[in-house]
């Protein structure tokens, strides 16, 4: 296959799946992984891709948000065992934020009936799916609801965070990185994700390993503003100690 064949190929990819990752690439095209990133490089020249770290993305993807009903069927599997997992972080009889988020909300469905928690939360379907809870007082935060996302924004949701302390925080993010962050495509999502980690003694992020490496256009804070990530098993080892090293622990679920 000619490198312009290759390339053509890389590109359907890319905008079919939302991303190109080297290492798969290079497995499927039986060249080095030097060779695609020569080819990632000559697609981003082009404008045709955006380069993130371990492959790319289509061009314009950088502030592109999925609906929420086609985010809640991605990654099943592994945001169920993440949510299983992010159990073990609830506090007892402790008071916990909740943020927007398909993860966080999988985590919301599996809350024991036992528990006894205070839960402060943004989103409206974390908010439904608790309402009913026999052991849970729920504060629900108010604001702009934003239509993708089901959560609320601006000034009233900012301060309201701004008036509140949690014991713990289970945030989401649209990407996450050693070199970038955590990102998100809209701005005010950010800064409400950015006022509900203010108001956390501890941050736990709950991201599936496909979020790493992705990078959005709202940046609202570094891992090292995050004690816990708890992702699936498809982060890898290497990945996980790079991100370790930074102070923040990982858990593979």
């Amino acid at each position: 296959m000619y490198a312009p064949e290759r390339q053509q190929e890389i590109l359907r990819l890319a905008r079919d799946g939302g991303r190109v990752d080297v290492v798969s690439l290079a497995e499927e095209f039986h060249v080095t992984v030097e060779t695609i990133r020569r080819d990632l490089k000559a697609l981003d020249r082009a404008g045709l891709v955006r380069r993130v770290h371990g492959g790319a993305i289509p061009a314009g993807l950088l502030d592109f948000e999925p609906d929420l009903a086609e985010r809640e069927d991605t990654a099943i599997d592994e945001k169920d065992r993440i949510a299983k997992a992010a159990l073990a972080e609830l506090p007892a009889d402790g008071t916990v934020i909740l943020d927007a988020g398909t993860t966080v909300a999988r985590l919301a469905g599996v809350i024991p009936l036992e528990a006894s928690l205070t839960v402060v939360t943004h989103s409206l379907p974390i908010a439904a799916r608790l309402a009913d809870h026999p052991g849970i007082q729920l504060h629900l935060v108010g604001g702009r609801v934003r239509h993708r996302t089901r959560a609320a924004v601006d000034a009233w949701a900012l301060r309201a965070y701004g008036e509140i302390r949690a014991d713990v925080l289970f945030v989401a993010a649209n990407g996450f990185s050693v070199e970038q962050g955590l990102t998100t495509p809209d701005l005010a999502e950010a800064a409400v994700k950015r006022a509900a980690m203010t108001a956390a003694r501890r941050v736990v992020l709950l991201a599936d390993s496909s979020k790493y490496g992705q990078e959005h256009f709202a940046r609202f804070g570094g891992l090292s503003n995050v004690d816990l990530l708890i992702t699936d098993s498809g982060l890898s080892p290497d990945r996980a100690a790079a991100i370790e090293r930074g102070g923040m622990e990982v858990v593979r679920a």
